[in-house]
């Protein structure tokens, strides 16, 4: 498995992965809005977005710093999971989202995808510099729940999200001793 930043090359594979979601009736989590783009735009104008996430000093403000990238199977070359990194949090992301969102396609889960999927997401925090990972989850997602913990996570806090119109669970991952 490895991370793959996005590319043309993988236009057909990702829109394959989202219509997944949708044919089984599935939240879709940590894709960097590509699903919001395929039903609004184009793969291409989502590339250019995600490009332009990672340009720190022109992010409007009310946006993050952030960096997508496919989890990619190699013997097959199937996205298997996505995950959106942000590299910094403002208020909302700090109190309902957190640094990581990710994602395992439906015919792909309880494989252990989800947990090797956020460890190497922690591996390219832990290389950026973050040493205390927020992540969120919905509290009735037992699985990425357990994911969450299975990488270290300990629950900080529990609450009503507005926003997802969720009781949501607040975790932190520590990377390092601060």
């Amino acid at each position: 498995m490895k991370l793959v930043f996005p590319t043309l090359e993988y236009k057909d594979k990702a829109i394959e992965y989202i219509k997944e979601f949708y044919e089984y009736g599935s939240e879709i989590n940590g894709s960097g809005s590509l699903d919001r783009f395929l039903k609004e735009s184009t793969y291409e104008e989502w590339l250019k977005k995600v490009i332009a996430s990672l340009d720190i000093a022109n992010i409007p403000e009310e946006k993050v710093p952030a960096i997508t990238y496919f989890y990619v199977r190699e013997e097959d070359e199937r996205i298997v999971g996505m995950v959106n990194i942000r590299l910094a949090l403002n208020d909302f992301m700090r109190q309902e989202a957190g640094h990581i969102g990710y994602s395992v396609r439906p015919t792909e889960r309880r494989k252990h995808y989800g947990t090797d999927l956020l460890k190497a997401a922690l591996a390219v925090c832990e290389r950026i510099g973050i040493q205390e990972v927020l992540l969120s989850c919905d509290k009735e997602n037992l699985a990425s729940a357990g994911v969450i913990k299975n990488c270290g996570g300990e629950l900080v806090r529990e609450f009503y999200s507005e926003a997802f119109e969720e009781m949501t669970q607040m975790y932190v991952i520590r990377l390092r001793e601060v």
